[in-house]
C-alpha cells in the first residue's frame, strides 16, 4: 500500500512502568499508554469476535516490510448493542486506526476510532446504551399476590437491572471522580473514597497507580463478591424461588457468576448440602423482608476477589448489610453498609440505583474468551 501510515507520538511521561503481561478484560490504561498515540493504516487479515474484547488484525507496511498489528476494541456485547456484526469489517478491507499503543512495546493498539477505507466511515464505534424503561413513565412496583415487591419481572415479561448510577464504591457524602472501572482521575483522592487503615490505603493506592492491572475478576476470571456485582456494566437479574425461600442473583458480566440469598432463617455457617467450604467468594447471605425492603446480612468472605471496582481492599472480617428496595417499576435502590475492622477504621455506607432494562435477557459475556 502506498498510503500506509505508522505514526507514534508521545504526549507526556509514563506514570509508572508495567512489565507484566495483561490478559482478558482490563482497565484500558493498564495495557495501553494514553500518552502514546498511534495512526495505523493497513489491510485487515482477520477479526476475532470474542469477549472480553474484539480484535481486528491488520497488516501494516513499515520500513522493515509488513507488521501484523492486533487492534483491540470493546466487547462483543457493546459492539452488538451498537449494531455491529463480525462481518462489518472483513479480511481484505483497508482500515485506518487512531489509537494508543501497548505499554509493553508489542504490536497491539487500542482503537479510539477505526475508519473503513471503501466507505470513509467510522466502524466499530460505540453508541449510547439502548433505550431503557427509565425513559418511559414509571409503572407501579410489581408485586406478588401477597403484596411483597417483586425484584424480577412480572409474569410474561423479561428484563434485568443495569445502568448503575455509580460504578465504584465510595462512602456516602464523598465526591470523587473516576472512570467506569474505578480508576481515580486523581490518585490523591484515595483518602476520600473510604476510611482506610494505613496498610489498606497503601494497597489501594498501589492498585490505582498500576492502573488496576492485577484485577482478579479479569486476570483470573474470579467472581466479584460483594457490592461489585451491582456495578458491573452488564447488569444483574433476580430469580425468586419463594417455595424454597431463596433468591438467585445472576450476573451478566464477569464470568456469568451467581449468588444465593437465603430467606429461611438458616445460620450463617457451612451447609453439609454443598457450601461447607469456608470462606466463600460471595459469603453466606441470609435475608429477610422489612416492609418493602429486603435486608441481607453477608459474611464469611475470602480475600481472593476485589469487592469493588477500583480495588478497595478487604479482609476475611468483611461483613456487609445490604438493603434492596424497588420504589417503582424502573428503579432498584441498593444500599450497603461495610463493616471490616481488618481494613477500615470505621463502618461506612454507600448507595446507588440500577435501572430496569425491559424486554431483554442478561448479555452473554464470558471472561474465559480472553487473550493477551
Amino acid at each position: 500500500m502506498r498510503n500506509a501510515v505508522v505514526r507514534v507520538s508521545t504526549a507526556g511521561l509514563v506514570i509508572c512502568s508495567l512489565t507484566a503481561l495483561v490478559s482478558g478484560h482490563h482497565e484500558i490504561a493498564a495495557k495501553f499508554d494514553p500518552t502514546k498515540a498511534v495512526t495505523l493504516r493497513g489491510v485487515v487479515t482477520g477479526v476475532e469476535w470474542l469477549n472480553p474484547h474484539v480484535h481486528v488484525f491488520v497488516n501494516v507496511p513499515d520500513a522493515g516490510g509488513v507488521t501484523n498489528w492486533a487492534i483491540e476494541l470493546e466487547s462483543v456485547v457493546d459492539l452488538r448493542s451498537s449494531g455491529w456484526r463480525q462481518d462489518s469489517v472483513k479480511p481484505g478491507d483497508t482500515v485506518t486506526v487512531e489509537g494508543m499503543v501497548a505499554r509493553d512495546g508489542s504490536r497491539q493498539a487500542w482503537a479510539k476510532s477505526m475508519t473503513l477505507g471503501r466507505t470513509g466511515k467510522s466502524v466499530f464505534d460505540i453508541t449510547s446504551p439502548a433505550k431503557s424503561a427509565a425513559s418511559t413513565p414509571a409503572r407501579p412496583t410489581p408485586r406478588w399476590p401477597d403484596g411483597q415487591p417483586r425484584l424480577g419481572p412480572p409474569p410474561g415479561e423479561t428484563g434485568y437491572w443495569g445502568r448503575p448510577s455509580a460504578t465504584m464504591l465510595i462512602q456516602t457524602g464523598a465526591s470523587v471522580q473516576a472512570d467506569a472501572q474505578g480508576l481515580l482521575r486523581n490518585p490523591a483522592d484515595v483518602d476520600k473514597v473510604a476510611p482506610l487503615q494505613t496498610w489498606a490505603r497503601g494497597l489501594y493506592y498501589l492498585r490505582q497507580r498500576e492502573f488496576l492491572k492485577d484485577d482478579p475478576m479479569y486476570q483470573s476470571c474470579l467472581p466479584p463478591g460483594g457490592p461489585r456485582m451491582y456495578q458491573n456494566p452488564y447488569g444483574v437479574q433476580f430469580m425468586e424461588e419463594r417455595e424454597r425461600q431463596r433468591i438467585w442473583v445472576f450476573m451478566g458480566g464477569a464470568n456469568h457468576n451467581w449468588r444465593h440469598i437465603y430467606l429461611d432463617g438458616r445460620e450463617q455457617k457451612g451447609q453439609i448440602t454443598g457450601d461447607a467450604d469456608n470462606p466463600l467468594f460471595f459469603g453466606r447471605a441470609v435475608g429477610k423482608w422489612e416492609g418493602d425492603t429486603l435486608v441481607v446480612d453477608s459474611k464469611d468472605f475470602n480475600e481472593r476477589f476485589w469487592f469493588s471496582n477500583g480495588g478497595l481492599p478487604h479482609t476475611e472480617k468483611l461483613h456487609l448489610i445490604e438493603r434492596y428496595s424497588r420504589p417503582d417499576f424502573n428503579t432498584l435502590k441498593y444500599e450497603v453498609t461495610v463493616d471490616d475492622p481488618g481494613a477500615y477504621t470505621k463502618t461506612w455506607t454507600s448507595t446507588w440505583t440500577l435501572t430496569w432494562v425491559p424486554n431483554e435477557e442478561l448479555p452473554v459475556y464470558y471472561c474465559q474468551d480472553n487473550r493477551p
